[in-house]
């Protein structure tokens, strides 16, 4: 399976490119949920849409993998992003199951789609023991988010000057 070409029931996966970083702008408007991200939130949302987008070219580049555009099959509209995210977590490279959905989309079960369809692709193509997903400890979505992915917590550390509590799921050979 093609990591940037994904499908599940609802959505469709891709690339993003730089066309996707004005509709990125409207995550950084209204959003109760920037505080969990450990994001320099003195930059203008323009600046941090651009730098986060910018960032996944980069990914995509050195690690082959990375947050993609995800749109409503139906209608197409871009909602968000999710991806599997090589990360380093106190000291320990780790697979991430990440996802940010733009607040107009918050509650109608994409996340879980979303994590979920990652798992899947993990599962079945990337070499590893486990799939984790960093949660700030005050982020009750994302944490019921990662319990209906099958995750459960497996510890708490500091990340990107964040108290988080890594949630995780052991890989199903």
């Amino acid at each position: 399976m093609n990591y940037f070409e994904q499908e599940s029931e609802r959505l469709r996966y891709r690339k993003l490119t730089e066309a996707d970083i004005p509709r990125w702008v409207d995550f950084f408007v209204d959003n109760d949920n920037l505080a969990y991200l450990g994001l320099d939130l003195s930059k203008s949302k323009e600046v941090l849409a651009e730098e986060w987008i910018t960032k996944q070219f980069e990914r995509y580049r050195t690690q082959n993998l990375g947050h993609l555009a995800v749109e409503l099959k139906e209608t197409g509209a871009f909602i968000g992003m999710g991806g599997i995210l090589p990360q380093v977590i106190d000291g320990k490279p780790e697979y991430e199951i990440g996802y940010s959905l733009l607040p107009e989309y918050w509650g109608k079960g994409y996340g879980t789609e979303i994590a979920q369809q990652l798992k899947r692709f993990g599962r079945e193509n990337i070499e590893t023991q486990r799939f984790v997903s960093v949660i700030d400890i005050r982020n009750q979505r994302s944490i019921n988010v990662a319990l209906k992915n099958g995750m459960t917590p497996l510890f708490r550390t500091q990340y990107a000057s964040l108290t988080v509590d890594v949630y995780g799921i052991e890989k199903e050979l």
